[in-house]
Formats: structure tokens, sequence, C-alpha cells
């Protein structure tokens, strides 16, 4: 119970359509697991109850919330509810992303595409600790964990993925640095290759390919065991992250890879 009596909000506690768990979905499940109350957030609030009836049949805590964090109206209010509710925010989970959605290399993207992609992957991720900073500096304590990519050090074709991707980590660092002395901790984690329905089974509707081929190609890339990592891998350094163990640990890029992060170019 290393989050007991805590709220958590969760932003992208859903998930795409495909096999497995997604990395929202699985820290979610964590979270709420370890003694956490949970806003589950996500613009399929369908998926997001999906995610807090799972948490309630291991007799969890959680509640389901949709927004469209591209919307600042929508974050304000996502945030209002949980403090509401609980009367208290301790973590600040910031999951969502898209990649391949419109997504280009530099020739070929649209302005549509990178205004989309900007919005969901970075222009969210500010918002959210915008509406809870003030709370947490108020109670002198909060975390904040925002999931990046390993796209951002790595080789990487599409444009708009891997700058908001990068800014998320400055932002990250800023957040960290500016909020130290009121208590409050920010860090980012950088996925690997991993094996959820967003990498997967979006890559292999995107480029017609069977699930399996997608799976052997993506298994072959990782060095540690030539196998992909799972939303739970992400959820337990999120964990950790959330945790008082990691309670002088602020400003850190971690990678959760494989391995992959070893090899540079």
């Amino acid at each position: 119970m290393r989050l007991k009596d805590r709220v958590a909000i969760v932003v992208g506690a859903g998930q795409s359509p495909g096999e497995g768990i997604g990395n929202g979905r699985a820290t979610a499940l964590t979270f709420a697991r370890e003694g956490a109350r949970v806003l589950c957030v996500d613009h399929n609030l369908a998926s997001a109850q999906e995610t807090v009836d799972m948490i309630a049949g291991k007799q969890g805590t959680a509640v389901a919330f949709k927004a469209d964090v591209t919307k600042n109206a929508e974050i304000k209010a996502m945030v209002q509810d949980a403090h509401d509710r609980w009367g208290r925010i301790d973590i600040l989970h910031n999951n969502v992303g898209v990649s391949l959605a419109g997504d280009a290399e530099l020739l070929a993207i649209t302005e549509e595409a990178f205004d989309r992609c900007v919005a969901i992957n970075l222009k969210s991720c500010i918002l959210a600790a915008k509406h809870v900073i003030p709370i947490m500096r108020r109670q002198a304590s909060g975390v904040i964990i925002n999931i990046s990519s390993m796209a951002v050090i790595t080789t990487y074709p599409y444009v708009a993925y891997k700058a908001t991707k990068s800014a998320m980590v400055a932002f990250t660092e800023q957040l960290a640095y500016q909020n130290a002395e009121y208590g409050i901790r920010a860090n980012v984690i950088l996925p690997g290759l991993m094996n959820t329905p967003m990498a997967v089974d979006t890559r292999a509707r995107e480029f017609r390919k069977t699930r399996a081929e997608v799976e052997a190609e993506r298994d072959s890339q990782v060095p540690l065991r030539r196998k992909m990592g799972t939303g739970w891998d992400v959820a337990n350094a999120a964990l950790f992250l959330a945790s008082d163990e990691a309670s002088f640990i602020t400003g850190v890029t971690l990678p959760v890879d494989g391995g992959a992060s070893v090899r540079r170019g």
C-alpha cells in the first residue's frame, strides 16, 4: 500500500482497441492496488469506465471522468472534480499522446497534423500542471509524472512526435526546478518499444500488417531478451516515482526501454 490514502489523476486511463493493456490503464490499476483513489480520465468515457470497473473488481477506489485534454476548460474541470471529491491531489500522471495519427516527416507534415500533435502531447501536459500546481503548493507536496518517449533520444522520423515529446522533457525539468521548494517532485518516463494496443495494434492497422508481424519486428529491436516491454513496466516505474521511495528524486528522465538507450545513433 505504497500510495495509501493518496489521490491520483491518471490522464489517459482508457486505452486504444487491441490486445493487452495500455500504459495508462496499467498505471491506474497499479496506483489503485497500492491504495490510491484514482480519477481515471480519458476522452473515451466508456474506456475509462472499463478501467474503473477493473479497479472496483479488486476493491479499489476510482471514478471515470471524460475530458478532451486539448481544451483548457475540461482540464480545469478534471482537476476541480478530483479536488472537490477527495480534498487533495497528490499525483498527476500525464499519459496521453499521439504519434502516427497524421504525423509525418518534415516535407510531408501538414499544419493541422502538427497542431493536433502539439495540443495532445504537449499543451495538455502543460495545462494539467498549471491547474494542479496551486493545489500541490498549498499542500506543500505532490508528484507529477509525465510520459514522454524514447523518440526523444533515438532517431525518429516524424517531426511533431519527436518535437513534442522532447519539449515534455524540458518542461518537466522546469517544473521540477521551479517547484522543488514547495515539496513538489516532477519526473518523466521514456517508454521504449512496448507491447500495447496503441503501439502494436495501431501500427498493424496503419501499415496493413498482422499483429504478429509488428510484434516480431519490434521485439527484434529490443536488446533485453529481444522482447518488448508491457504497460506494467511503465506502471511499475511510475509507482516508484510516485511513492515515498523516490522522495529525493526530481527532474529525472527515466528510460524504461530494455536497454535501447544504451545505443547511440
